[in-house]
């Protein structure tokens, strides 16, 4: 049998390899490692590792960050005349805070099938451990290393609802979660994944503020994957109407007539933020006029 026929030709395939335990790889996956033309790899010492423990000898090429625009070109060349590419990275799915979407796009440009396998990803599976709602969420990956860039995300994100899930490095993790604590809170809920599906596995659920207090003592060792609380909306409500009733009810009924609303539906709305009756919003303006 051809092994080469499993895969067609002149495609791109997307192959999650394990964030940890070799026995996460799929059986698919390992089909498409063996019958690639070429294995593109963030690091080829480290994808070498993987393919000899499955006596794999497909052709490695290095495809990373530095290189990733260039590389891509010569791989999209070389699909297009005929060769099965099989993009991999040190570890989880390619394209994921990873190399991989450059090459992605241009294969899509040049008309390349591309196909991406199910398989290890790392924020999935702290997510779905960390005990934190999963209907809904934010993944951020690793947040960049300029302060001002970081600090305009952390501020974007402040009020966001939806869980938030960010990747980390241990070497700064504990300014991470200074900067977590100043933008959200040190009350807010969090998951903090060590090393998964690893031997040295870790899940600790505290507040971001206990989270703190326990990295100051212990030194931050493995990846991790932070999962986090987003706002709640009993906080969210609280913090409206605090400033509803620190505003008066004329600059109230204003900041909805400058939104574009005529003056009874912008005191139907008014009456709405304070939990008052329109008629109460009505006389009380009433009353300010005639006084």
């Amino acid at each position: 049998m051809d092994i080469n026929k499993s895969v067609d030709i002149g495609a791109l395939y997307l192959c999650p390899t394990p964030i940890g335990n070799l026995g996460d790889i799929t059986e698919r996956t390992l089909e498409i490692l063996r019958s690639a033309d070429i294995i593109a790899a963030e690091d080829t010492r480290n994808t070498l590792k993987l393919l000899n423990h499955f006596g794999i000898r497909s052709p490695l090429t290095s495809y990373h960050e530095h290189n990733k625009y260039d590389k891509a070109e010569e791989l999209v060349s070389a699909m297009l005349k005929g060769k099965a590419v099989a993009c991999v990275t040190d570890a989880g799915t390619p394209g994921i805070s990873d190399p991989g979407e450059a090459l992605v796009n241009k294969a899509i440009e040049a008309g390349i099938n591309v196909i991406s396998l199910p398989g290890a990803t790392a924020f999935v599976t702290a997510l779905t451990v960390s005990g934190l709602p999963a209907r809904r969420f934010v993944f951020e990956g690793f947040l960049p290393k300029d302060k001002k860039e970081r600090r305009s995300i952390l501020e974007g994100i402040s009020d966001e609802q939806r869980t938030l899930i960010f990747y980390e490095a241990p070497h700064h993790l504990r300014d991470t979660l200074t900067d977590l604590k100043q933008a959200l809170g040190g009350n807010r809920r969090i998951a903090l994944c060590r090393e998964l599906t690893k031997l040295h596995e870790e899940i600790l659920r505290m507040t971001i503020e206990e989270a703190g207090i326990y990295y100051e003592e212990k030194e931050p060792k493995g990846e991790f994957v932070l999962v986090i609380e987003g706002k709640p909306i009993q906080e969210i409500e609280s913090e409206k109407q605090n400033a509803f009733d620190s505003m008066s009810l004329e600059k109230h009924v204003k900041m909805y007539e400058d939104q574009g609303f005529d003056r009874k539906e912008a005191m139907k709305k008014v009456a709405a933020d304070r939990g008052m009756q329109k008629r109460e919003v009505y006389n009380a303006l009433l009353s300010k006029q005639d006084s």
